[in-house]
């Protein structure tokens, strides 16, 4: 997987590539990444990125002149009626369409992902309709900075690509099957009056599987009614889920 930034500030993305579980997918060769600075392509002595937005209104909006010189020092170029293909153009707004855990995995598959990190009001809609290939948000709230949009999307996929972590450790995570993680404990077994779950010091592992996979339900049952009701609807959980979801129904209702 190789990952392509384009940014105003590459000093923040540049941090992330070079530390822990991606500095050492990088060095193995499994991740690649470079960063674009869109300041390098701007044209006048001030590199001047941005410009007052046409019919008036608060803010500033990015140039298309850079942004556009910028892609296409990638090899990203004006696309065709008929879509692109190789590599995906994603742009990380507000405005587009939900991130999630699926198409995480989606994304992951990609050869290449180039991310266009916005600021000020935004970018100029001709290189929306000229260059990307998708508007993707990271939640329902806005930020300042793309980089940090960009930041998040490149660290819940990259993760999912294949040997950067162990298959074992992505199984049971939260939305992996439509549920949120159970709860985790180490050492030491008591601390600040608290004590580790006996179940998960019995070494039995069919009850420790069980009160896991409880746990999880009442979790998502607790933080996320919506991921058990789409479970539902879908059809996604097994009877032994669904069971404990019946149970947990009856025991509110008590």
């Amino acid at each position: 997987m190789k990952y392509t930034v384009l940014t105003l500030f590459p000093e923040i993305t540049d941090a992330f590539f070079a530390t822990s579980i991606m500095a050492k997918a990088i060095q193995r060769g499994i991740i690649e990444y470079r960063a674009v600075n869109i300041r390098d392509f701007a044209q006048d002595k001030h590199k001047t990125c941005d410009d007052a937005i046409y019919g008036g209104g608060p803010g500033m909006l990015m140039l298309p002149g850079p942004l556009c010189r910028a892609l296409e020092s990638v090899g990203v170029h004006k696309k065709p009626a008929s879509g692109r293909e190789g590599v995906r153009v994603i742009y990380l707004t507000p405005s587009g369409k939900p991130f999630t855990q699926p198409m995480a995995r989606e994304l992951a598959a990609e050869r290449e992902l180039v991310l266009l990190c916005g600021r000020y009001e935004g970018i100029d809609q001709r290189v929306i309709d000229g260059y990307i290939d998708d508007e993707i948000s990271i939640g329902d709230y806005v930020l300042s900075s793309g980089e940090v949009a960009a930041l998040a999307l490149i660290d819940a996929t990259y993760r999912l690509v294949d040997r950067v972590i162990t298959a074992e450790s992505l199984d049971e995570e939260s939305f992996s099957d439509g549920l949120l993680e159970y709860p985790q404990y180490t050492r030491p077994e008591i601390f600040d009056t608290m004590k580790v779950p006996e179940v998960l010091l019995s070494g039995h592992h069919e009850h420790i599987r069980r009160w896991r996979l409880e746990q999880r339900v009442e979790k998502t049952l607790r933080n996320r009614p919506d991921l058990i009701q789409q479970g539902r609807e879908s059809g996604r959980f097994n009877q032994e889920i669904n069971s404990i979801i019946d149970r947990g129904d009856r025991d509110e209702r008590d």
